[in-house]
């Protein structure tokens, strides 16, 4: 071993080991510990009698297994530095300043990835090592302070592994075989295991983590919620763990940051339990922080696609919020209501139209193309009321729709420009972007805006068929690109 990386070796062995021992007196707070799921009955689990007995042990491990210690080292130095730092044969000792101001982070995760060990260790179906469960469960429950980094996606493999009392690191589920897979069989029936089965006793020690999470201070709570809208990926687990159960109680958390971590637990809890999603969504919708009530805005378009009319009164609720960006963002989600309720939405569409927040009102131009498609004939006349409005976003985006309405349908579009003129709403822009387009047909419709008369026609637009046959000669390269500037405009 070179000299630097000896030097850091020697360094990232004392910091980890500090660092192990703070981890373990934390985790061994909460006594007795849970026992090991996997057990050898020619060797029954001796129960550790006290925390010191946990922490020696440890720092035993630690010691006695060396060459482990400078695998992961390895491992983790060739994670961190980066690509183009990396390109060196001995990354230790051309960048050995780098890593010595990276010692802390080299150690965090050189932590976990010996938790890790000793889990795999304990969680072996053919020689379980009960000692090294304890330490390691003590060891990540320590290590699991804060919601972010390691702790977050490191910690919840971990529990996850401890729930199902599989080793860290395997697959606990099996894809559907596919043609994208070479033994591929069509006609095969094999059946496959693409759900995970929660284990009596892991379930018991990941209960136990959980608790221990749910009862301490404001960060550690943060990082179950992490952790529990990661394990809502896993159906088989949710009501083993007592997620939902956890869920609502942290729902009513003293702290706001809680409590909008839950939001996001809100759709996949919906898709695995209805009214379960549903009451939690009441919970939250009546609480009046102002993070919680613009995170409930973030994610109503998820809950009104799972929830449909449901979910309306919490619509009607934000948009009666004095806070602009929760009325921002619940207003951008009147589009949902097309989807379970068209007349409805054209009642809020109209609503919303004469609202006096501008970005209310621009939140409705996604919505104008569908609505004029569903309702061509504008009966509650939104489209003047927004044009008269004055927002040229709004107006920009109301001309477009108009333009392409004269291609399709010269009756609607006739339509609606005769209701923008009865508005007194001035139309001088639309004629100017319909000339740069088709100077012909602005010419047609403004001289039959003025004087009246029959509709024009609609546009005859020739559409090329294919014979199924290969030309006897091509055309030269000028006459396709003269061909495509004059009949589609595309070298404007």
């Amino acid at each position: 071993m070179g000299k630097s990386r000896n030097r850091l070796s020697q360094i990232t062995f004392e910091k980890v080991a500090t660092l192990l021992v703070e981890a373990l007196e934390r985790g061994t707070q909460s006594w007795p510990l849970p026992s090991p799921p996997i057990i050898d009955s020619d060797f029954p689990p001796v129960h550790p009698i006290s925390p010191q007995e946990i922490i020696e042990k440890g720092l035993g491990l630690l010691h006695a297994d060396k060459g482990m210690f400078d695998h992961k080292l390895n491992s983790v130095v060739d994670l961190i530095v980066p690509h183009r730092m990396n390109l060196t044969d001995d990354p230790f000792e051309v960048h050995q300043k780098w890593l010595a101001k990276r010692v802390y982070t080299v150690s965090e995760r050189m932590v976990f990835l010996i938790a890790t060990e000793w889990l795999a260790q304990s969680l072996d179906p053919s020689a379980p090592n009960t000692d090294r469960w304890w330490v390691s469960l003590c060891l990540i429950d320590g290590m699991s302070t804060v919601p972010r980094g390691q702790s977050v996606h490191q910690g919840y493999h971990l529990i996850e592994s401890i729930a199902l009392a599989e080793r860290p690191g395997t697959w606990h589920t099996q894809p559907e075989s596919g043609p994208q897979n070479i033994d591929w069989n069509p006609h095969a029936k094999v059946p496959r295991i693409t759900s995970v089965v929660a284990h009596e006793e892991g379930i018991k020690a990941a209960i136990w983590l959980l608790e221990r999470l749910e009862n301490s201070g404001e960060d550690r709570r943060s990082l179950l919620i992490e952790w529990i809208r990661l394990l809502l990926e896993r159906p088989g687990l949710i009501e083993s763990l007592n997620l939902p159960e956890i869920l609502m109680r942290r729902a009513l958390d003293k702290s706001p940051e809680v409590a909008v971590k839950i939001t996001l637990c809100l759709a996949k809890l919906i898709d695995f339990n209805r009214d379960l999603g549903l009451k939690l969504s009441q919970r939250l919708i009546d609480r009046r922080e102002l993070e919680i009530r613009r995170a409930m805005a973030d994610v109503l378009t998820r809950l009104f696609r799972r929830l449909s009319v449901d979910a309306l009164p919490f619509f009607e609720k934000m948009l009666l919020d004095d806070d602009e960006v929760v009325l921002a963002a619940a207003s951008s989600t009147v589009g949902d209501l097309k989807f379970f309720d068209a007349e409805l939405w054209t009642v809020k569409m109209l609503e919303l139209s004469q609202h006096p927040l501008p970005l209310v009102r621009r939140n409705l131009v996604p919505g104008l193309r569908d609505y004029i498609e569903m309702f061509p004939e504008d009966e509650k006349n939104i489209l003047p009321i927004l044009w008269k409005d004055g927002d040229e976003v709004v107006r920009t985006r109301m001309r477009e729709l108009l333009i392409r309405m004269e291609e399709v349908s010269s009756e609607h579009f006739a339509g609606r420009i005769t209701d923008l003129k009865n508005k007194n709403c001035s139309l001088e822009q639309l004629w100017d972007n319909l000339k740069l387009r088709r100077p012909e047909r602005a010419e047609i419709w403004m001289k039959w805006i003025s004087e009246g008369g029959k509709i024009p026609e609609n546009v005859q637009v020739k559409i090329h068929k294919s014979s199924m046959q290969a030309p006897d000669e091509l055309p030269s390269i000028g006459d396709a690109l003269q061909t495509l500037d004059q009949e589609l405009g595309f070298l404007d």
